[in-house]
């Protein structure tokens, strides 16, 4: 159970993303002090507000900004918005997962290559950590983001979500990077759909495509809630670590 904040105020970027919508669920009904839902896609921000209304999981205060969040004039103005209507920011989740591919970038401060990914990471960490520092007793931030991002000569994401999680600790800000099984991306895979039709389910599917990596991998699947109570109470002492839960996998 994530109880350990009084009425916290939440924001979470990109929730039309399976993991964006999934920390959407969870921390709905935890939003006492507010919760902001971000992403480039209207209509779907749209339809997750619809659905948390039908559920009955709305809280009090809910704002739905839909914008690019690799775009930095436009985070400029949701760091006035939120810092407007709600005065803090307790916990945030930034959902890399849906972001487009590498592409060319007019962001530098964090070195080529860059990314609409690393873009969007930069960016809202430094509107999230901004808006957080006002905070006596901090907050946490939980990035997701998919594997490809973590590893390889041009990796960045690791070295940003270090370097900010140094900076923000100074204002007992906590980062962490929460990598979600790969179940999370193959349903973009190519031939996906062909191994749905022959699972009869993208569960089966899963299942299939773990089989086939190797046979101790298993689709991990299951509620994250336990996870996010951990990254985001104040008694964790987690800051800068990455969590990566595949089901094995990675190994």
């Amino acid at each position: 159970m994530i109880a350990d904040r009084l009425n916290p105020v939440v924001l979470i970027t990109g929730v039309s993303a399976r993991a964006g919508a999934a920390f959407t669920r969870i921390l709905s009904s935890r939003a006492q002090g507010g919760l902001i839902l971000t992403d480039a896609d209207g209509n779907a921000l749209a339809a997750v507000a619809d659905e948390l209304e039908s559920r009955g999981a709305v809280p009090e205060r809910v704002s739905t900004l839909a914008f690019d969040a690799a775009d930095e004039a436009r985070w400029g103005q949701a760091e006035a918005f939120i810092g407007s209507q709600y005065g803090r920011l307790d916990w945030a989740i930034i959902d890399l997962s849906a972001a487009p591919p590498p592409a060319d970038s007019d962001l530098v401060q964090w070195g080529r290559p860059s990314s609409p990914a690393i873009d969007t990471a930069y960016l809202s960490l430094r509107a999230v950590m901004r808006l957080m520092q006002t905070n006596s007793n901090g907050g946490a931030v939980i990035v997701t983001a998919p594997a490809a991002l973590l590893s390889g000569a041009d990796a960045v994401l690791p070295r940003l979500v270090t370097s900010a999680s140094r900076e923000a600790a100074h204002d007992n800000i906590r980062i962490n990077t929460l990598v979600l099984d790969p179940g999370d991306t193959w349903p973009q895979a190519p031939h996906f759909d062909d191994l749905v039709r022959q699972g009869r389910s993208e569960r089966a599917a899963l299942d299939l495509i773990t089989a086939m990596a190797a046979p101790a991998v298993r689709y991990a699947g299951g509620d994250i809630t336990p996870l996010a109570a951990i990254l985001l109470s104040d008694a964790s002492p987690l800051t800068g670590a990455t969590l990566i839960v595949d089901g094995g996998h990675a190994l």
